[in-house]
């Protein structure tokens, strides 16, 4: 892939259902403030994205026809723990190519059957034809996919974001205020515990923004370490500017709307809060918008993970797993599409706590290599390239 083909693959990813239920759900568990300590997670989960795609492209293998990469192979060539790399390659198999897509699908279904009254599992078929159709092509084709639609789908929802934000002008400095002083206020005092406002809002933003942004879970790598450039770091950057788009501007833009319209104050949360902020600022018309800004941004996602495992498919089976696990993929979406979710998202939280462990370790170990790739683009490569 080109270099922006592999930034358009992950925040495919990273831009999903996290960017419009997750944020709410933030606000409406943790209160304005959580949305300071989004930001505050989103910043330094830009380092964590940098030395995950430096180490990626460091040890990817290009032994074959295509490129793959991943934290399995720089767990088993960096580290040298075969136990590692499996144990984050069947956990992420599982955690976004099975379940983390049935979660998908089932938040298109639902938006899709609220606004039009489409059947779940007509919806759900039509996803996986839609997919297959992607997913048949391979690499180049996911690649191709990504770097057209992903920068049309987020300008179309930062746009409608912007357009209720500016609707509603006198409440937008009352917003930023919550949110900041929110992030440190101290006057709750529950128990005789001073702080639990605070806390609520750091535990409830962090986890959220890591949970959209996908900084240190070991997912985005796979599209980094496929990247065409001169040096590692300069992929490290680009890693970057996807927690950026994810986090800092377009989960930026959902808490704004939920603010700014009151959306936050009917007793919503989720998805069903960013909506009514949407009907609140767009009318009618909001619905509509909201199911196809969450059928891009869902979709999208589907793609993204079906191609981080099957870079991970690739490192436990070669390229003969690819088929079986392709046909899985798209049995998940049909299942997903129809079933009740909450036993599916505590599967999904339950196998993306275990990816991270195996990834963090591996980061942690290998933390002097990536400052090393850095050190070497500020002082040799930028200079042989001026």
């Amino acid at each position: 892939m080109t270099s922006f083909q592999a930034l358009a693959t992950a925040v495919a990813a990273q831009v999903g259902t996290g960017n419009l239920a997750g944020v709410a759900t933030a606000i409406a568990s943790g209160g304005p403030g959580a949305i300071f300590w989004m930001w505050v997670s989103a910043i330094l989960g830009m380092a964590t994205n940098f030395g995950e795609a430096v180490l990626a492209q460091k040890y990817a293998d290009r032994s074959g026809d295509e490129v793959t990469g991943g934290p399995a192979y720089y767990l088993s060539r960096g580290v040298k723990s075969k136990f590692l790399a499996v144990f984050f390659a069947v956990t992420i198999i599982i955690a976004l190519g099975f379940v983390g897509n049935m979660v998908q699908s089932n938040s298109i279904s639902t938006a899709v059957n609220a606004a039009f009254n489409i059947p779940k599992p007509i919806v759900g078929v039509t996803i996986a034809i839609f997919a297959a159709l992607i997913l048949v092509g391979g690499m180049k084709r996911i690649g191709s996919f990504a770097e057209l639609v992903v920068p049309f789908m987020a300008i179309l929802y930062i746009a409608g974001s912007v357009i209720i934000i500016f609707k509603n002008p006198t409440t937008i400095i009352p917003a930023f205020k919550s949110i900041f002083q929110g992030a440190f206020t101290t006057k709750a005092a529950v128990g005789g515990a001073l702080g639990v406002t605070m806390k609520q809002a750091a535990r409830y933003g962090i986890a959220r923004g890591l949970f959209s942004n996908e900084a240190g879970m070991g997912s985005t790598p796979h599209a980094h370490a496929v990247a065409n450039v001169a040096h590692p770091a300069q992929q490290g950057m680009v890693a970057m500017v996807g927690v950026i788009i994810d986090t800092l501007v377009i989960c930026t833009v959902t808490a704004l709307i939920n603010l700014v319209t009151g959306a936050n104050t009917l007793g919503f949360t989720g998805i069903e809060m960013t909506q009514k902020a949407f009907e609140l600022g767009l009318g009618k018309f909001g619905i509509v918008f909201i199911a196809i800004s969450l059928f891009f941004f869902a979709f999208t996602t589907i793609i993204g993970w079906y191609f981080f495992g099957e870079a991970n498919i690739k490192y436990l089976f070669g390229k003969k797993g690819i088929n079986i696990y392709r046909v899985l993929v798209l049995g998940f979406i049909i299942l997903g599409s129809f079933m009740k979710v909450e036993i599916v998202w505590d599967m999904a939280d339950m196998f993306n706590g275990l990816m991270v462990i195996p990834n963090l370790i591996g980061l942690i170990i290998l933390a002097p290599q990536a400052s090393a790739i850095l050190k070497d683009y500020d002082s040799t490569f930028i200079k042989q390239n001026k």
